[in-house]
């Protein structure tokens, strides 16, 4: 399998010219800078094979292999699970689900429950890794997560898409995955390319969703972003989360005044929370056995 290398290291400093440091300036005037040296303590990600149980039965039960036969590209395949968990699930932002797992909340969904952005999320970051495409779930926070009452966050997933080797932001809530030109972007990237007002800002979607609005409305969350770094299903873990934040800015622990943000560790590095995932040897063959 060929795979194009895409550093973000090397596409932020050709962006913004600042050797080490991505920065972008957001809509209140604060400049948001991250590093783009690794950590020298590594956040290892994991992910399950697609072969395992859980991802097995997933994929199965649903006919995943279906929804993303027609496809040549993992871009393709990207925007073919979008589309689906897109109609499979009914947004009411105000309604909390307490299951996390993907089953239970599609079960849920067929019997006419609404569920949260948080619940797309978790359902497409499943429907990814079921087709051997790594994905986590992607949680964005605004700048002033802690202090505000509501609406200080959405949730979304990013897809490891080995055929271009890069994480992809794809929001299956309103079905968008944020290009510029041809290139599909990352959450990081998007708020760079937001804050440049960069003229090649697109989206790719199966439905009538438009740029201007949703990247009017996304941009206030896109400040601190979080992320589960064990990934696995089927599997007991304490669900430890990395957050990537601004150099100099405060480390949330608190999340819309009340809710505290537990087991969660920091970074300023861009290229730590950006970094391709490891022990993943199975990204060679689709889910079906078939060399890519």
């Amino acid at each position: 399998m060929h795979k194009k290398t895409f550093t973000l290291c090397l596409l932020a400093i050709g962006l913004l010219g600042l050797p080490g440091r991505v920065q972008a300036q957001q809509g209140n005037g604060a400049t948001a800078s991250y590093l783009t040296t690794l950590d020298p303590v590594a956040y290892p990600f994991q992910f399950s094979s697609p072969e395992s149980d859980y991802l097995t039965r997933f994929r199965e039960m649903y006919g995943l292999n279906e929804v993303i036969a027609q496809e040549t590209t993992d871009l393709g395949r990207a925007r073919a699970l979008c589309r689906w968990v897109h109609f499979r699930l009914s947004h009411d932002g105000h309604k909390r689900f307490e299951s996390q797992d993907p089953f239970a909340i599609l079960k849920a969904a067929m019997l006419g429950e609404q569920v949260q952005c948080v619940e797309f999320g978790l359902v497409l970051a499943a429907a990814f890794n079921a087709v051997g495409i790594p994905a986590r779930p992607l949680y964005l926070k605004s700048e002033d997560v802690q202090t505000r009452t509501s609406a200080a966050g959405h949730a979304l997933a990013e897809a490891w898409l080995p055929d271009l080797g890069k994480w992809v932001m794809v929001d299956s809530q309103a079905d968008i995955i944020p290009m510029r030109g041809t290139t599909p972007l990352n959450a990081l990237e998007l708020q760079q390319a937001l804050a440049a007002d960069a003229p090649d800002l697109t989206v790719l979607t199966s439905t009538e969703s438009k740029a201007k609005p949703y990247f009017k409305w996304v941009n206030k969350y896109l400040f601190y972003f979080d992320t589960v770094m064990d990934n696995r299903y089927g599997v007991k873990s304490g669900r430890t989360g990395l957050m990537l934040v601004p150099v100099g800015a405060h480390k949330p622990v608190i999340f819309q005044r009340t809710e505290a943000i537990h087991n969660m560790r920091y970074t300023n590095s861009a290229a730590t929370f950006y970094a391709s995932p490891t022990g993943t040897n199975w990204l060679a063959v689709g889910a079906d056995g078939a060399s890519r």
